[in-house]
């Protein structure tokens, strides 16, 4: 599998991205771009109660070198870009910045898959249906994370 270079510009998370903001989604880089759609996952492994605590699921976003920031909590998107959203660990659509404790740090990997087409699966979906949807799909992989601390 071919690697996707993923970036998102900070290494801490600026307050915009998160609940002590306006919780928008960041800007996410995509270097040497592929495929035909993008899916993505934002996981925080570090929440008390799992191991992978999904705060983001998206797909079918049209390959390019970003996907931009503040993507609205819809379940079907076409502006700033097109996508398709998945319900989080939270019960709810969209993206959803991290919001630790005080005193305590999240970690948000955001993991982001190159696909050879759309992932036929219905918006508001949970992560494993992604997971199953993409299987076979996939032509390259890349991550990034990022921390924020109260």
């Amino acid at each position: 599998m071919e690697k996707l270079d993923v970036s998102l510009g900070f290494l801490e998370f600026p307050p915009v991205h998160t609940c002590d903001g306006e919780d928008l989604s960041p800007l996410i880089r995509i270097g040497n771009p592929r495929g035909q759609f993008l899916a993505l996952m934002a996981i925080n492994p570090f929440i008390p109660s799992c191991c992978s605590f999904s705060t983001w699921i998206a797909w079918n976003i049209p390959v390019t070198g970003i996907i931009p920031s503040g993507i609205p909590r819809d379940p079907v998107v076409s502006d700033p870009v097109s996508a398709v959203q998945g319900t989080n660990d939270w019960g709810t659509i969209g993206y959803r910045g991290p919001c630790p404790r005080p005193g305590t740090t999240h970690r948000v990997t955001f993991k982001v898959w190159a696909l050879d087409g759309p992932v036929p699966v219905p918006p508001g979906s949970r992560k494993a249906d992604l997971v199953a949807g993409m299987r076979g799909h996939v032509l390259a992989y890349g991550d990034t994370m990022a921390l924020y601390s109260r």
